[in-house]
This record gives C-alpha cells, sequence and structure tokens, in this order.
C-alpha cells in the first residue's frame, strides 16, 4: 500500500516545503494541487524526481465546473472559462503523471438544478476528451452533503454513477473520499472498486458541530473499513491523506510535523 499526502493539508507550505517534509515522513507520493505549483514543471518534476515522490491526485487550480461559494475559491464565474481552464490543467498536470485529476461539480447556485446538470455534463465531456487525449486518468468526486450548496450537488457514489452515466462517460471515474463519503457503507465503495480513480482519506470530528477533517482513525473506523473493503475488491491505489482545517489546529502545525502525523495515521490504517 502507497501513502501520499494532498498539499491542502499543509495549506500555509510551498511545494518545495512540501516535497521535502512530505518524503521525509516516509511518504511514497503527493497530491498535487495545482495552486502550489511553481511555473517551472521541468523543476518541479526533477525535484520530485530527486524526493523519489510519485504523485497521487491532483486538483486543477479551478477545481469545478460551476464556481464554488467558499470564500477565495469562488474563480471566475463563466462556465465556459472555468472548463477552459479545466482543461488546460488536465493537460498541465498530465505531466507529472499522476493517478488521476479530479474535478467537482459545483453548486448549482442561483440556476435552475436542470440547467446547472446540463452544464455540468457537457463540461465534464470536454474535460474528459482533454484527459483522453493526455493519457491521464480522470475522476469525478462527490462532495459531503453539507457542502450541496456550496461545493457541489453530487454527494454520493450512486449520484455520481448517475451523472456520469447520463454524460455517456464510461471512462470517467470516482475520486472517492472517506469524509465526503462517511455516510456509505464499505460495500458501496467495494462495489465501485474499478471505477475508483483515486482516494483521500480522512475522518470526520467525533465532536458535534465541527466542520473540520481530521486525521484517518481519529473519528473512529470508518476510513479503515473503507479502505479494507477497497483493498479486498482489489483496488491498490495511494492512500492521500486530504485534510482541511483552521489555524487553530492542524494547518497551524508547521509542515514537518503536519507530514510526520498524518505518515503515523495513515500507517496504522
Amino acid at each position: 500500500m502507497r501513502f501520499a499526502l494532498s498539499e491542502i493539508s499543509t495549506v500555509n507550505a510551498s511545494f518545495g516545503e512540501d516535497v521535502a517534509a512530505y518524503a521525509a515522513a516516509g511518504f511514497d507520493g503527493i497530491g498535487i494541487w495545482e495552486m502550489k505549483l511553481p511555473d517551472d514543471d521541468v523543476a518541479n518534476i526533477a525535484l520530485l524526481h530527486d524526493a523519489a515522490l510519485g504523485v497521487a491526485n491532483c486538483i486543477p487550480k479551478i477545481p469545478s465546473i460551476l464556481p464554488l461559494r467558499l470564500p477565495g475559491m469562488e474563480g471566475p464565474p463563466d462556465p465556459a472559462e472555468r472548463i477552459d481552464a479545466l482543461c488546460a490543467s488536465v493537460r498541465r498536470l498530465a505531466a507529472f503523471e499522476p493517478e488521476c485529476v479530479i474535478c467537482l461539480t459545483g453548486p448549482a447556485g442561483d440556476l435552475e438544478p436542470a440547467r446547472a446538470r446540463d452544464l455540468v455534463i457537457n463540461g465534464l465531456g470536454e474535460v474528459a476528451a482533454a484527459a483522453r487525449e493526455a493519457g491521464v486518468r480522470f475522476g469525478l468526486e462527490p462532495a459531503h452533503p453539507a457542502q450541496y450548496e456550496t461545493v457541489s450537488f453530487v454527494n454520493t457514489i450512486a449520484d455520481a454513477l448517475a451523472l456520469i452515466g447520463d454524460a455517456g462517460l464510461d471512462d470517467v471515474g470516482i475520486m472517492a473520499d472517506t469524509y465526503n463519503l462517511w455516510h456509505e457503507r464499505p460495500e458501496a465503495f467495494a462495489s465501485i472498486a474499478p471505477r475508483v480513480t483515486g482516494l483521500h482519506v480522512a475522518d470526520e470530528p467525533p465532536d458535534l458541530g465541527r466542520t473540520d477533517r481530521v486525521l484517518p482513525g481519529e473519528g473512529g473506523r470508518q476510513s479503515a473499513d473503507i479502505v479494507g473493503a477497497l483493498v479486498a475488491a482489489g483496488w491498490d491505489g495511494y492512500l492521500d491523506v486530504e485534510i482541511f482545517s483552521t489555524p487553530d489546529l492542524f494547518w497551524g502545525l508547521p509542515v514537518d510535523e503536519a507530514a510526520r502525523r498524518a505518515h503515523a495515521a495513515v500507517s496504522r490504517l
């Protein structure tokens, strides 16, 4: 089993600092957030090679077809501009030979639900074509149900399969996330193992009312059970730890300490 850490987990560190800390902590790979990448990709790829880090899942600079309703992550309002940016990101990130490049739908916002769905289906087709041409796997990521109005109207495995099916995109997979799909049974993950392009791992906090994520294992056995079900079904991708937090919690840790804690947690899975 290979372990990776998604760069949003150490949001205040640079790409270079992430690479050094993740390698030192013992990770096999890195989950790239494009917003952190310096412009020189030849140098970026060389840095990863020197650190012996593979690339797990890549998150484009503009990660959704419809605008996110998250402070600082809204991006351009025009879906056509966002789709063009996503296609450009897919082509760029393919050079890093990642496990997959991911995409979110975004929330419907002020659009009629049917109109939002049509825009997303058309956009998925364009981005999937770019991924096919670039030779990289492409996965649609469902969001947590609490993020229906801010991140995505796709919040279950069934939602994702239905949308991909309506788009007629048999080669588009599902970017699974143990936090986002905390409500799903492990057997549901096993049933789609061949279509899982990547896996983010994090737990829901045990304390009610918190909206951050905690390291796998800190919220119970659900992440371990999901991983176990996927592995038993033949899935063998990266366990890519992804922590959204706050400055007074995980995001406040120095990058080296955060990487060490994340590696210790995912190793116990």
